[in-house]
C-alpha cells in the first residue's frame, strides 16, 4: 500500500493526534489547489512538507542530496524529434482534420484534434527524457515500488486508504521541468532520486510519476490518474495477487489502452506473499487476462507489454525491472511509440466516417442517364422532331405542286376549331418537366452517395439539392434559346433546281391547256397530240418532282432535327453539369482526398 500523507508542512512527522492530522490534510489540499509559489531559499528547498522532513530525520544528520527539479541555470533542452513515418502520419492526420472540418462535427474530430495538440506539445519538450507513470489500485504497492526505484523514501506509504493523494514526480536528470509542468505537478511535489555511487545512473533520462489510486473513492484522485495517463510516455501498471483480475482495471484502463502495449509494463508486486509456485501460476493467469484484453505481450523478442513479477518490499525482481526500464529509457523511443499508438486509436475511431468497402463515385452511365433525364424534361426529342417537320414543310412549300398546296390550304382553313381535345396545358407540361428534373437530381444524388460513409453521403446529397434550386427555370430559358430555330430552315443547293423543274411542270400544264383552248375556239390549228402531251407531262411531272424532292429531303430534314435535338441536349446537359454534377463531383473529390489522407494515417505505421 502506498501513500502521500496529507499533512500540513509545519506539522511534525510523529505527531499522533488524529484531529491535527485531519486539519493538516485539509491545509495541504488547499495548498495544492492554490498552487502557492515554492520557497527559493536553497537551504529550505526540501523543507516543504512532512515527506521531506522524514527523509531528513532518517538521514542520520546528513542533508539528503535530493533537490528540486528547478535549477539556477536552466539546462539546455533538446526537443523531441519524431521519426519519419510518425511525422508523415501526423501531417496526414492534420490535413485530414483540416479537410473534414466543414463535413464532420467537432465531436467526431475531437480526439484526432487532441492527438495533434498533444503531439505538438510533446514535440516542443525534451526528447532526452521519458515520462513513466506508476499506476495501480489501492494497496498494490505502487508507491513502495516508486521508492524502491528512487532508492529512498519519496512517496509516503501507509495503511490509510486512499493513500496517494496527489501525483509526485521524480526526475533522474535535469531538463525535465517542462515535461513535469505539462502534467500539472507543482514544484513542491518534484523530487530527485538518491545519487548513484558508481557513476551515472542507468535510469538517467527517466521521469517517474507516482499516481493516486485509480480506484480511489475520491473523484479528484481518479481525475488526476485519467489526465496524466493521457500525457505520459509510458505506464507501469502495478497489480497485486488479490486484485490483478479486477474488472475496473481491465475494462476501464487496460483494454482501452491495448494499442499502447509497447509503452506499458505490467508488474505483479508482492510475490513474497505467494508460497511456492503460486507466483508463476498467478503470473500465467495475468498474462492470460492481458491477452484477452487484446494487449500484445512482449515475449520471445516481439514488441509488446513487458510483464514482470517482483517484490518491492524484499527487492526480489527489482534488478530485472531496473535493467528493463533502463534499456527502455535509453532507447528514447517511448514518446514516438506513444504518439503513434494515439494516432492508431484516433484512426480506428475515425474508420466509420472515412472507410468504405465499395467503389464510390459517379459512373459515366450515371452521368449519361442524368443528361438524358434532363433532355427529356426539356423535350429535346420533341424539339428535334419539330425541327425535322419544319424542314420538311419548307421543302414541300418550295417543291410541291401549286394545286396540292392550294388544296391543303383550303383544308386547313375549312377545318372546324371545335371538337379538338387539347393534349396538355402549359401548366401541366411545366409541372411534369419539374417533376422529371427533381427525379433526375434525386437519382444522381443517390447513385453518387451510394456506399459513402454517412457524413459524406449527406454532403453529396446536400450539394445536389443546392444545385437543383432554380434548375427547372434555367432549363426553360435554355429551351427558348437553344430550341427549334426561328425563321426558315436552311435550304440545300439542289432546291432552286427542284423549284425550277416544278415551275416548268406547271408552265407545261398551262401551255398545254392554252393550246387546247386555242384549238377549241379555232385560233390554233387543231392538233391534240402536242398540247395533250404537254399537259400530261406537267400533270404527272409535278407530283413526281414533289415526291422526288420529299424523298431527297428526308435525309437533310433528319439531320436538321438531330442537330436541333443535340444542341438542346448539350445545353441541358451543360446546365445540369454546372449546377448539379460539378458540385457533386467536388464533394466526391474531397472525399477521395480525405480518404487518401486517411490511408496515409492508417497505413504509414503498418
Amino acid at each position: 500500500m502506498t501513500a502521500v500523507t496529507d499533512q500540513d508542512p509545519t506539522e511534525h512527522a510523529d505527531q499522533p493526534d488524529d484531529g491535527a492530522r485531519k486539519a493538516a490534510g485539509t491545509a495541504d489540499r488547499n495548498a495544492l489547489e492554490t498552487e502557492r509559489a515554492p520557497r527559493t531559499d536553497s537551504a529550505e528547498t526540501w523543507d516543504d512538507g512532512l515527506i521531506a522532513r522524514r527523509v531528513n530525520e532518517t538521514a542520520e544528520g546528513d542533508r539528503f542530496p535530493m533537490t528540486d527539479s528547478r535549477s539556477a541555470v536552466p539546462p539546455t533542452v533538446t526537443p523531441l524529434v519524431y521519426e519519419g513515418s510518425l511525422r508523415s502520419r501526423l501531417e496526414a492526420l492534420r490535413q485530414l482534420v483540416g479537410l473534414s472540418r466543414t463535413r464532420l462535427d467537432s465531436r467526431t474530430l475531437s480526439q484526432a484534434g487532441r492527438v495533434l495538440d498533444e503531439a505538438s506539445a510533446r514535440r516542443r519538450l525534451s526528447g532526452q527524457h521519458t515520462v513513466v507513470a506508476i499506476a495501480g489500485a489501492t494497496g498494490s504497492g505502487k508507491s513502495q515500488l516508486f521508492n524502491a526505484l528512487a532508492g529512498v523514501t519519496i512517496s509516503e506509504t501507509g495503511v490509510r486508504r486512499p493513500t496517494t493523494a496527489a501525483p509526485i514526480a521524480c526526475s533522474w536528470s535535469d531538463g525535465a521541468a517542462g515535461l513535469i509542468e505539462r502534467l500539472g505537478i507543482p514544484p513542491r511535489l518534484r523530487r530527485r532520486p538518491l545519487p548513484s555511487g558508481d557513476g551515472e545512473s542507468p535510469l538517467r533520462g527517466l521521469v517517474l510519476i507516482d499516481l493516486p489510486d485509480h480506484d480511489s473513492a475520491a473523484v479528484q484522485h481518479r481525475q488526476h490518474v485519467d489526465r496524466i495517463l493521457a500525457l505520459v510516455d509510458a505506464v507501469i501498471w502495478v497489480v497485486d495477487p488479490e486484485k490483478y483480475a479486477d474488472a475496473v482495471l481491465h475494462e476501464r484502463y487496460l483494454r482501452p489502452m491495448a494499442a499502447h502495449a509497447e509503452v506499458m509494463f505490467v508488474v505483479l508486486n508482492q510475490i513474497d506473499r505467494l508460497p511456492g509456485e503460486a507466483a508463476e501460476q498467478v503470473l500465467d493467469d495475468l498474462r492470460r487476462l492481458l491477452d484477452e484484453d487484446g494487449i500484445a505481450l512482449g515475449e520471445y523478442g516481439e514488441p509488446g507489454t513487458t510483464v514482470l513479477a517482483l517484490s518491492a518490499l524484499t527487492g526480489d525482481g527489482m534488478g530485472e525491472l531496473r535493467e528493463t526500464l533502463g534499456q527502455f529509457v535509453s532507447e528514447r523511443g517511448a514518446a514516438n511509440r506513444r504518439i503513434s499508438a494515439d494516432v492508431d486509436i484516433a484512426a480506428a475511431r475515425l474508420w466509420p466516417v472515412y472507410a468504405t468497402q465499395r467503389r464510390t463515385g459517379l459512373s459515366e452511365q450515371a452521368r449519361e442517364e442524368f443528361s438524358d433525364r434532363l433532355a427529356d424534361a426539356v423535350g429535346a426529342t420533341a424539339a428535334g422532331e419539330a425541327a425535322e417537320r419544319a424542314w420538311l414543310r419548307n421543302a414541300n412549300r418550295a417543291c410541291g405542286t401549286p394545286w396540292l398546296r392550294l388544296w391543303r390550304w383550303y383544308q386547313d382553313r375549312g377545318e372546324p376549331t371545335t371538337g379538338r381535345l387539347p393534349g396538355r396545358t402549359q401548366a401541366d407540361e411545366e409541372a411534369t418537366a419539374r417533376q422529371r428534373v427533381e427525379q433526375a437530381v434525386r437519382t444522381v444524388a443517390d447513385r453518387a452517395s451510394a456506399g459513402l460513409p454517412a457524413p459524406w453521403a449527406q454532403a453529396v446529397r446536400e450539394a445536389a439539392v443546392r444545385g437543383s434550386q432554380g434548375l427547372p427555370e434555367a432549363l426553360d430559358e435554355l429551351t427558348v434559346r437553344a430550341g427549334v430555330p426561328t425563321g426558315r430552315p436552311p435550304r440545300p443547293g439542289w432546291w432552286p433546281l427542284a423549284v425550277l423543274v416544278q415551275a416548268s411542270m406547271t408552265i407545261l400544264q398551262f401551255l398545254g391547256g392554252l393550246w387546247l383552248l386555242g384549238q377549241i375556239i379555232g385560233v390554233v390549228t387543231p392538233n391534240l397530240g402536242v398540247p395533250v402531251l404537254l399537259m400530261v407531262i406537267g400533270i404527272v411531272g409535278g407530283p413526281l418532282v414533289e415526291w422526288s424532292c420529299r424523298m431527297a429531303a428526308r435525309g437533310p430534314a433528319r439531320r436538321y432535327g438531330l442537330d436541333a435535338e443535340r444542341r438542346l441536349r448539350e445545353a441541358a446537359s451543360g446546365c445540369g453539369r454546372a449546377r448539379v454534377l460539378d458540385p457533386v463531383a467536388a464533394e466526391l473529390l474531397r472525399y477521395r482526398e480525405v480518404r487518401e489522407q486517411y490511408g496515409r494515417v492508417v497505413g504509414a505505421g503498418r
